[in-house]
């Protein structure tokens, strides 16, 4: 059995296994990288298509009032006119003249600090620092690095205060102390400017002109997609209100700081539900029933039920559409943060898109014998930042005693199975032994027909059994002489407890299939 010792894993750990076994690479990482584009890598890309099947399986092939949809990325600039996004899509954003750095306004903290020296008397000024975990001690850190940029005889102090509350939140309403404010990584005072508006969608030319009446944009999000088919969808699948439209794809925003890895990147993937309901129904049971089921399928894929909580917009800061929204937040490695956002959504784009496109989105409710615009229910979810939970959720660090019974430690990945990159891995005990390594070859291609498996016949058996627990592979199967020599069929090792079963062969495929596919 394996002597668990495990704790949440850094970011830096994270990031340092996804390159070193396969699973993300930076973009373009032969030239340096591309800050906020990341490459998946052959263990990445399983995890994460498995990731994406098992949310449609569950939510579409599973259910009988939710059809799927594939819109494409680059949509009728209109769309985006109607949805707001053209207008209104963007965040304040300051830059730092001396660093030509961009920071989302946002997301900095100022604090007042004071500094003396023979030369000057007492001068408040504002310094700056990127918003964290610990504010108090980044503006602390940052204070020590003024102090020696200003002199020797010159002394740095904050009024740090010992709440986050004390802590003064970097806002628009605050011009006259931003443009005095020392930007975050700049040596002089007074660096960065006022907050402008920075619109984060890509633009892009459809068509052989450059001119305005060629620009189109990358789309933002895949809602729209689906708002934009909803008539086609009615009018073509035999379905009626309430009902759903599922869709998974990719969406791209020009962020100002990406940052944290894959939860805040240029290019990222979002697995989207709009689920359209009768203008009167009760909406509040409907967003419950939602979230119940948002939070069961996230515990089902291997994400602790601790460590999901639910953040509830109050009433000022919900969106102008929402009626209300709650977000499925999760204990990431750089904090508590949103994962999944499930909103009420009323008829606003339904709505919108009818009054911009002149087409009407009523539907004819036979049971009522009335037309409305139906009202939506989204949950929307980012592949990106369920790939990054998911990894946090699995890392695990612990001792096992190695093959001279010493204690030795591990990490290993604690994938569930339904989503892990490889579900099985085979090995014949040894390579040099022809009949063995053919016997092994057989029944590994007949696990192939089921699941995506890994040969591995190079190194010690323990050693193999390390690089699998790396990599999250769920159960390994050993081929033996016992195999071959006595018919005694194969050993089953469970990664995590270590612990060993041996069953026939035929046995090992229908225990295999209970633990992988439920």
């Amino acid at each position: 059995m394996s002597n668990e010792a495990s704790s949440t894993p850094t970011m830096e750990t994270l990031i340092a296994l996804c390159k070193r076994r396969g699973f993300v690479f930076p973009s373009s990482d032969v030239y340096g990288g591309y800050q906020g584009f990341f490459d998946f890598g052959p263990l990445g890309v399983e995890l994460k298509n498995n990731i994406k099947n098992a949310w449609w399986k569950d939510f579409v092939h599973r259910r009988d009032d939710i059809v799927g949809l594939d819109s494409s990325i680059i949509m009728h600039p209109k769309i985006w006119v109607a949805s707001g996004h053209v207008g209104g899509f963007s965040d304040p954003m300051v830059d730092c003249r001396e660093t030509k750095l961009r920071y989302r306004a946002d997301q900095l903290f100022i604090q007042a600090y004071t500094f003396t020296s023979e030369e000057t008397e007492n001068q408040s000024h504002y310094v700056t620092v990127v918003e964290s975990e610990d504010n108090a001690a980044a503006l602390a850190a940052r204070a020590k690095k003024i102090a020696k940029l200003l002199s020797k005889k010159t002394e740095a102090k904050f009024s740090v205060g010992e709440t986050e509350a004390e802590i003064i939140e970097f806002t628009e309403a605050d011009h006259a102390q931003q443009t005095s404010a020392w930007g975050p990584d700049a040596e002089a005072p007074e660096t960065l400017t006022e907050p402008r508006d920075f619109n984060l969608m890509f633009e892009t030319k459809v068509g052989p002109l450059a001119d305005s009446s060629a620009t189109a944009y990358l789309r933002p999000e895949t809602a729209q997609g689906i708002f934009a088919n909803y008539k086609n969808v009615v009018d073509t699948g035999r379905i009626k209100v309430p009902f759903g439209i599922a869709q998974v794809g990719k969406a791209f925003r020009n962020e100002i700081t990406p940052r944290n890895f894959l939860f805040r990147s240029r290019e990222f993937e979002q697995m989207e539900i709009e689920y359209f309901i009768q203008p009167d129904a009760d909406w509040q049971s409907l967003h419950r029933e939602w979230i119940d089921k948002c939070i069961d399928w996230l515990v089902s894929i291997g994400l602790p039920r601790e460590g999901i909580g639910e953040d509830v917009h109050p009433a000022h800061k919900l969106s102008h559409y929402s009626k209300g929204t709650t977000d499925l937040t999760f204990d990431f490695p750089h904090g508590v943060q949103e994962l999944w956002g499930i909103a009420c959504r009323g008829n606003f784009d339904l709505s919108q898109h009818q009054e911009h496109s002149g087409k009407s989105m009523e539907y004819f409710d036979e049971q009522q014998k009335q037309k409305y615009i139906p009202h939506v229910i989204e949950p929307s979810l980012g592949v990106d930042r369920t790939f990054l939970a998911v990894l946090a959720a699995a890392y695990t660090e612990d001792e096992i005693p190695n093959d001279k019974g010493q204690p030795e430690k591990r990490s290993l990945m604690k994938f569930h199975p339904r989503i892990a990159p490889y579900k099985v891995a085979v090995f014949p005990l040894v390579k040099n032994k022809p009949e063995l390594v053919e016997h092994a070859r057989t029944f590994y291609e007949r696990l192939q027909n089921r699941w995506n498996c890994f040969w591995d016949v190079s190194g010690a058996i323990g050693r193999r059994y390390r690089r699998q627990d790396e990599i999250g592979t769920p159960y390994g199967v050993t081929v033996d002489f016992d195999t071959i020599e006595k018919g005694a069929g194969v050993t089953i090792r469970d990664r995590d407890t270590t612990e060993q079963i041996r069953l026939s062969e035929d046995e090992a495929i229908a225990w295999l299939s209970e633990k992988i596919d439920g």
